[in-house]
């Protein structure tokens, strides 16, 4: 499975196999992951452990939330993580320490007086069958949006995108420089109707975070060649309980995403249970 560097907190992705180069989003495409932790984790107790995207301080367990009345806002139950490039902070969705954010969700309904064109929306939903992973897209004003979509970039309402019942503004999540709000939806306006071997985005969240940013490291092959002799690293952080964070290492920003993305698809509970299970725990 390439280098193992250190039982406890590392994983070489060298040998894993990067995204389609069409830049087509797909339910398909998956990297294989393997995770070594200390011995000295507490064992899975599966009792009482929410499911994806329960809502903390919710009702009676296997209540329902009716989502379409959701004008507040909720704190969702879900896997954080924070991304490093070398030492650098690239990227936090955590919602404690320093570099913590709000992670508050709302009714697609009530986002567009949250937004303004040129904020990242990430769209979440929320119900009882399987859920897809979060789904990103440029706001463009007057309730529309701009996106990666089933192998095309389009423009859909936010309201019939059908992409998710909930989401939230994540301008602050990549740290990057931003463009100019005109200029992000520019970069998403520029691109619309776009297919196939046209696009060079893996997913939505790729898409929608080069058009805000502006990396090509955001690109399906586009990471910058390092000096010779060494390669760019990144560094995912799982916080899946506090004081309890796994690193993954990664040689592309596009590898990182696509991971990240995986986790946040199969849910807290399973992300815990497929740790459990690598270290003989179950």
């Amino acid at each position: 499975m390439g280098n193992q560097l250190d039982r406890i907190t590392h994983l070489n992705y060298s040998e894993l196999p990067t995204g389609d180069p069409s830049g087509i989003e797909k339910d398909e495409l998956r990297v294989g992951v393997a995770y070594f932790f200390s011995d000295e984790e507490e064992d899975l107790d599966e009792r009482g452990q929410p499911d994806k995207y329960s809502v903390k301080g919710s009702g009676s367990p296997g209540q329902e939330t009716p989502t379409h009345h959701l004008h507040h806002q909720l704190v969702l139950n879900e896997t954080q993580f924070s991304a490093f490039r070398g030492q650098e902070c690239i990227f936090s969705k955590v919602s404690s320490g320093p570099q913590a954010g709000d992670l508050s969700v709302y009714s697609v309904s009530a986002l567009p007086a949250l937004c303004k064109p040129g904020d990242l929306l990430e769209l979440l939903y929320l119900g009882p069958s399987e859920q897809p992973p979060p789904h990103w897209a440029v706001y463009v004003g007057s309730g529309q949006i701009i996106h990666l979509h089933q192998g095309q970039i389009r423009q859909d309402s936010l309201y019939e995108a059908a992409a998710g019942n909930v989401g939230r503004v994540v301008n602050s999540w990549y740290r990057f420089r931003p463009l100019v709000a005109e200029l992000v939806v520019q970069n998403a306006c520029g691109h619309l109707g776009l297919k196939s071997d046209e696009i060079c985005w893996t997913n939505s969240e790729s898409f929608a975070a080069w058009c805000r940013f502006g990396k090509r490291e955001f690109k399906a092959g586009g990471e910058l060649q390092a000096a010779a002799g060494t390669q760019q690293q990144y560094y995912l952080k799982i916080h899946l309980a506090e004081n309890k964070v796994h690193t993954v290492r990664f040689h592309s920003l596009e590898d990182l995403i696509r991971e990240k993305r995986r986790i946040d698809a199969s849910g807290k509970l399973r992300v815990i249970k497929d740790l459990a299970i690598v270290d003989g725990k179950e």
